[in-house]
This record gives structure tokens, C-alpha cells and sequence, in this order.
């Protein structure tokens, strides 16, 4: 009886702990734990978000609001994948981190909308009356993120072929040696090829009383897409990856919130 006294205690913490872990998964993909999944996770592990330590992040911050800024490249990939919600819900989670009051976009509803219409119709006194409304009264600052630039700058590319120094081989060799050295020679074909984008996010704080602005920065970040391929007697290997825009532009707006954080709290 006294040992099943101690031992309950025991049970119900080691379940508790259990309860309280974060849930783990396994990868239902038939490759999963080969050499070809390894390299792909390896790169997919460098690609995965990443928290940021904010400098200030134990000195509460005013309360604002992210409006959705403007995307202006012309890129029709990056205009594809991104609109300007996206980059908001980024900024509102990484501005909550470093212990901003955001107030949430959605739980404003249309008031929002009123006030984004009379700030980019350039009515300040329009917008200051929206912001004197609601849970808008307490917002000291209103902030909006732009992509300013999106665009591929370089590419490279190089690649090798043994089917010229394999016919060499075949018409000055002789001999089945030479012919076999031949084959093996000609059968090699490598490629490597890298494309780099550059990307840059402006970032403003908007004084929520006056509607002027407070401050503004900007940043870029360089994103690298390479491939490789090797194949060698019907043997192939390739590999091929780089960050994603998602990932990039969640970047791009933890170094701005870094900034702001840093240098206007």
C-alpha cells in the first residue's frame, strides 16, 4: 500500500509532462530516412522559421495597428504569391513578440477598412475621426510594410559533358580499353545553375493622432535558388532548393520589427 502511495505521484507527473509536451509527427514519405531525404531536410532545416531574440522585447510597447501596405514590384511571380494581408499577418505576429499591443485587423472589421480608405485617399482628418471610434481609441501608431523591390538580379550556370573527350578517347585510343574509357567517360554529365533574387521591404510608423509619419526604414535581403545534377553510367544525383518568398518576407519583416524594436519603442 505504501509503495503504490509513492509510486502515484510519480505516475501522474510523468504524465502530466507527457500532456504537456509539444506534439511530434513522422513523415509518412516512402523515402523518408535515406540519403535523399536527409539532403532535403538538411535544406529545409535552414529554411524553417526562426525566432527572434528583440532587444526590447520586455518593455511593452504602444498599442497600434498593422495596415496592409503595397506591394510595387512588377514582378508577376512575386504579385502572384504575395498580396499585402500577407505581409501584415507576418508583421502582427512578429510586432506581438516583441511585446507591441497589436490590435488585430480582423476584430476591427469594417471600421479598418474606412480608415485605410480615407489615409490612402490622403484625408487625415477622415482617418483621425475612424481612429477616435471603438478599440481604435487607445492606437498611438499605425504601421504598414511595403515590398518596394522583388526581382531576379543574376544567374550562373555551368555544366560538363564527356561526350567530346569520349569520342578523343574512341578515335585516338584503340583497343577495348580505349573503348570501354570511352563509354565510361562519355556517359558523365554534370549542371549547376544559381539564380539570386533581391528583396526590399519599407516599413513606416504613422502617428495615429495626427496621421503623420513617425519614422521609416528599409531593408533588403539577397534569396539564392540553385540546382545540381551529376549522372554518371546511368547513376544520376541532383539537389535543388533555396529559401521560399514566404520565408524571405517573413525575414525581411523580422529585421524591420528588429528596427523598430531596437531604435522607436
Amino acid at each position: 500500500m505504501n509503495r503504490f502511495k509513492h509510486a502515484l505521484p510519480l505516475a501522474l507527473a510523468l504524465l502530466a509532462g507527457a500532456a504537456a509536451a509539444q506534439p511530434t509527427f513522422e513523415s509518412p514519405s516512402p523515402t523518408q530516412g535515406g540519403s535523399t531525404s536527409q539532403k532535403a531536410n538538411e535544406m529545409a532545416d535552414k529554411g524553417m522559421y526562426k525566432p527572434v531574440e528583440y532587444a526590447n522585447a520586455d518593455k511593452p510597447g504602444p498599442h497600434l495597428i498593422v495596415i496592409p501596405g503595397q506591394v510595387k514590384s512588377n514582378n508577376a511571380s512575386f504579385a502572384q504569391k504575395f498580396g499585402p494581408n500577407n505581409i501584415a499577418d507576418f508583421a502582427e505576429l512578429e510586432l506581438s513578440k516583441a511585446n507591441f499591443k497589436v490590435l488585430e485587423r480582423e476584430s476591427l472589421g469594417p471600421l479598418l477598412q474606412e480608415f485605410q480608405l480615407a489615409y490612402n485617399l490622403g484625408d487625415p482628418q477622415a482617418a483621425r475621426k475612424f481612429l477616435q471610434k471603438g478599440k481604435m481609441k487607445t492606437t498611438k501608431w499605425v504601421v504598414k510594410f511595403d515590398i518596394l523591390k522583388a526581382e531576379q538580379v543574376a544567374q550562373a550556370q555551368e555544366g560538363f559533358s564527356g561526350r567530346p573527350i569520349g569520342a578523343l578517347i574512341g578515335i585516338f585510343g584503340g583497343g577495348r580499353g580505349a573503348a570501354a574509357g570511352d563509354v565510361v567517360v562519355s556517359s558523365v554529365q554534370t549542371g549547376e545553375s544559381t539564380g539570386v533574387w533581391i528583396i526590399g521591404m519599407r516599413w513606416k510608423i504613422i502617428d495615429a493622432n495626427t496621421t503623420e509619419q513617425v519614422a521609416q526604414g528599409y531593408t533588403e535581403e539577397k534569396m539564392e535558388l540553385g540546382a545540381k545534377s551529376t549522372s554518371v553510367m546511368g547513376f544520376s544525383s541532383g539537389e535543388a532548393g533555396g529559401l521560399t518568398l514566404d520565408g524571405m518576407v517573413q525575414r525581411l519583416v523580422q529585421k524591420n520589427v528588429w528596427e523598430i524594436d531596437s531604435k522607436h519603442k
